[in-house]
């Protein structure tokens, strides 16, 4: 093909507007921060293998409160503990293990298999961890025996927490499981030997003096640990369980027993009674003496009165006087016998009244009528 005509088709390629054939187009430039880019690729990659770094290695912890760290390098814990906060450490050369410090609790309930897990699917001790738990783990009553070998059952709950200051020497010498293999040995022990102190019967009765010793004998056995690792808080004795022939003797002594206060009640009511009855009487026979000796001595002062006046009166009879009331009463005689002529008259020697005069008239009507 002729030059001439190549280049017509080159420049009918290049548009309408090239109109200047052989003339080479300006190259355009990237822009300024393309070429930057370019130059901090290096620093962009290693601040991203950083941050995946950080995340997958998680070299921090963050402890609340309530827990402490126990800090390991290559194994070994480290002798004090970390406090709440924010914690870094070296990954895959550290660890950090956190540890829950709170009040914890043990419950021996039932004397029956129980489902003993602190979280679905665990049982028992083994399911207990450091950290994430609720604190309270669930376990079977304590078997143990009485004075005479028979089975008992203990229910209660015990309070304790792990004392922070020790907690890297408690776990580096007892593990995670450290409950399993100071607080419950302990208690079980404990209750085992205060219990098979008493006879079976004699459990209910002194309740609260055995509680006090299971409370007294898990406190001293777990001071006297190594370190003192755990601080008991409390001991709650919930139930006692007893065999059930020895339920039924303490149901018949019972029932006697709430017999015999009801018979001695009403016995000593009687007697309240008749001592209230005696009472009374005693008091109506006080008062009816009261009453008489008033009635006696009225009638003596009465006679001691009237002897007194008749003696003041004997002393005030004068000679004068005497012949006074003669003379009044022999006027008296005579005007009754001017009124009745057949009177009697009987002479007294002496006195005041010397005569005394009957009216025969009348006596004589009076036999006439008895006829």
């Amino acid at each position: 093909m002729p030059a001439d005509l190549n280049d017509y088709f080159k420049n009918k390629k290049g548009g309408d507007d090239d109109k200047r054939p052989n003339t080479p187009r300006p190259r355009k430039q990237p822009p300024q921060f393309l070429n930057d880019f370019g130059k901090k690729t290096g620093w962009i990659y290693a601040l991203i293998a950083l941050i995946a770094l950080l995340v997958i290695a998680k070299p921090y912890v963050v402890i609340n409160s309530g827990e402490v760290g126990i800090k390991a390098t290559a194994g070994k814990y480290e002798k004090d503990p970390l406090g709440p906060g924010l914690h870094f450490f070296f990954p895959f050369i550290q660890d950090v293990m956190v540890v829950d410090t709170k009040v914890r609790s043990i419950n021996y309930i039932g004397h029956r298999d129980h489902d003993m897990s602190t979280s679905p699917g665990r049982k028992g001790f083994g399911s207990y961890t450091m950290g994430g738990q609720n604190g309270v783990i669930n376990v079977p009553s304590i078997s143990t025996i009485d004075a005479r070998g028979l089975n008992i059952y203990i229910d209660l709950t015990v309070q304790y927490r792990l004392k922070p200051n020790t907690a890297p020497q408690t776990i580096a010498t007892y593990g995670v499981s450290w409950e399993e293999k100071i607080v419950n040995p302990i208690v079980r022990e404990v209750v085992r030997n205060v219990i098979g102190g008493y006879k079976a019967e004699e459990l209910p009765i002194n309740r609260n003096e055995i509680a006090n010793q299971i409370k007294a004998g898990i406190e001293k056995r777990i001071n006297a640990k190594k370190g003192q690792p755990v601080q008991l808080v409390n001991v709650n004795l919930r139930e006692i369980v007893l065999p059930p022939k020895i339920v039924e003797q303490i149901e018949r002594v019972q029932i006697a027993k709430q017999e015999a206060d009801r018979v001695k009640l009403e016995v000593e009511r009687a007697r309240q009674e008749a001592e209230k009855r005696a009472a009374l009487a005693k008091g109506d026979a006080e008062a009816k003496k009261i009453r008489a000796q008033g009635v006696a001595d009225a009638i003596k002062i009465e006679a001691e009165a009237k002897a007194y006046e008749n003696i003041k009166i004997g002393k005030s009879l004068t000679p004068e006087m005497l012949r006074l009331k003669q003379i009044e009463v022999q006027g008296e005689f005579n005007k009754a016998l001017s009124v009745n002529k057949n009177a009697q008259i009987f002479l007294t020697p002496g006195g005041a009244t010397p005569n005394i005069w009957v009216d025969s008239k009348s006596k004589i009507k009076a036999t006439a009528t008895g006829k």
